[in-house]
């Protein structure tokens, strides 16, 4: 049982660890409601992993060479060979922006920020160390532990070497690699394929799994792993590493299989998941429950096992990770500890992988459905069909509805092709609210937009019964 706190000495109501997009969207909730918060962050500028070295950065990154590559796709000539430099110069720019609107948004808000790393002494005090080795103790009511990950190499694999790279160092490359290999086929792994596939890079993705992003729906990701290898990625899946060797004297890498198998590259990118940052908290002492691979435990509320005035979000209670769900854990974390009801949609959130060509989702998989025993039916809408997909040079996207044969209730809407993750949002506020997949066929659509394939994706399905 947690020991009552004598609120009237309580420097904060809530004391948030971490300023990436989880922690940022508990402190400005809380301070929304009236509360005295603070953010505790140990890098010189808010924003986290998501804003210096992962989401922002990656999708910034992405877009340049995306845009590039589009102009080739439409008939345009395309600038020539591009440099790092070139390419992570707009980077810096969005990176810088975003910084200045969060640091805004806390101090409007009230938030102060305190620069240092928490440890926390009892379940209402945590103990800053700042950079030059000052330390102060805080007592708060409640704790928001949204602290991220980083990247996490297999055992035996030097990241210090400069052609073993991980997703915060390749943001470092100096130069475009001729030849990448790439281990693990995850959300990471992949977008950073498409990224240096794109830029002209001979890519080979490693994964012992036998396709790729198994959380999604299978004919989407089927049709990545086919424009990936028309993209000329060689997929190397269902296959595991056995060795690793640095080769001397030619600066490449040597990465043996199990299956006999030798691939060479100039670098090595590994993407073969993350590790939460929780090592330094001193939860241990505090009984606070995490998992083998160092995931916080947490009930549907996001408080810990062990301590319900300590809640923790994002990357450190793991699946999905994502900049977009973790923000809205933090919002749904800082309203339960204040009593403050909510309302949330979590069998509605969208995911959104922005790969080459670009993949959302949102509901049930055809996989899922037919595990649960649901009579559905599916309509299915292609690029092509769209005046607007033949504008864009698109003609392999793909929209497709999965709905109940005999409610028409939507279940789930996966997309893969151009503008896929601002096209989600269409079907997630229709399947959020219950709707039905009726409700394409009788509405009306902007002409030529890529958004009329959900019309004819219902009509395709609707015929189907």
């Amino acid at each position: 049982m947690t020991p009552a706190l004598d609120t009237t000495s309580a420097d904060f109501d809530l004391m948030v660890i971490g300023a990436g997009p989880a922690g940022q969207k508990a402190a400005l909730q809380a301070a929304k409601l009236g509360k005295k918060v603070a953010i505790v962050e140990r890098e010189p500028r808010v924003g986290g992993a998501c804003v210096s070295t992962g989401t922002l950065p990656s999708k910034t990154l992405r877009e340049t060479v995306h845009l590039r590559s589009l102009l080739g796709r439409r008939g345009l000539a395309a600038p020539g060979r591009a440099t790092m430099s070139q390419l992570l110069e707009r980077k810096a720019h969005v990176v810088k922006h975003e910084v200045d609107i969060i640091q805004g948004q806390l101090d409007r808000n009230h938030v102060e920020v305190i620069r240092g790393e928490g440890r926390f002494e009892s379940p209402h005090r945590l103990k800053v160390v700042t950079r030059d080795g000052m330390h102060r103790s805080y007592q708060s009511r409640f704790f928001v532990i949204a602290t991220g990950s980083r990247p996490v190499a297999p055992k035996g694999l030097a990241l210090d070497d400069a052609r073993v790279l991980d997703s915060d160092s390749v943001l470092d490359l100096e130069q475009v690699p001729r030849t990448l290999v790439v281990l693990g086929g995850g959300v990471i792994g992949c977008e950073y394929a498409c990224i240096f596939a794109a830029l002209g890079t001979k890519v080979t993705l490693v994964d012992r799994r036998d396709r790729l992003l198994r959380f999604m729906d299978r004919e989407i990701t089927d049709a990545l792993a086919y424009q990936m290898r028309k993209a000329d990625i060689t997929l190397r899946l269902g296959e595991d590493f056995e060795d690793i060797n640095l080769v001397n004297g030619t600066g490449r890498v040597e990465v043996r299989l199990r299956s006999g198998k030798v691939v060479l590259a100039d670098r090595l990118l590994c993407a073969m998941g993350r590790a939460s940052n929780v090592e330094s908290l001193g939860l241990d002492a505090l009984a606070v429950s995490c998992s083998a691979t160092g995931l916080v435990q947490v009930n549907e509320h996001y408080q810990t096992t062990g301590q319900p005035n300590l809640y923790a979000v994002g990357d450190v209670i793991g699946f999905p990770s994502l900049a977009s769900t973790s923000m809205e854990q933090g919002r749904l974390a800082a309203c339960h500890a204040f009593g403050e009801a909510a309302t949330t949609f979590p069998q509605s959130f969208p995911y959104g992988i922005y790969t080459i060509p670009e993949m959302s989702y949102v509901g049930a998989t055809e996989e899922e459905l037919t595990e649960r025993k649901v009579p559905y039916e599916v309509g299915r809408a292609e690029y092509s069909e769209t005046a607007r997909g033949q504008i864009l040079g698109d003609h392999t996207g793909l929209l497709k509805l999965c709905f109940h044969r005999e409610s028409l209730e939507l279940l789930g809407v996966h997309i893969i092709g151009e503008g896929a993750t601002e096209l989600i949002h269409i079907g997630q506020a229709v399947l959020a609210h219950g709707g039905k997949v009726t409700y394409f066929r009788d509405n009306v659509f902007n002409y030529p937009t890529l958004a009329e394939a959900y019309k004819i994706a219902a009509l395709n399905g609707i015929n189907r019964l």
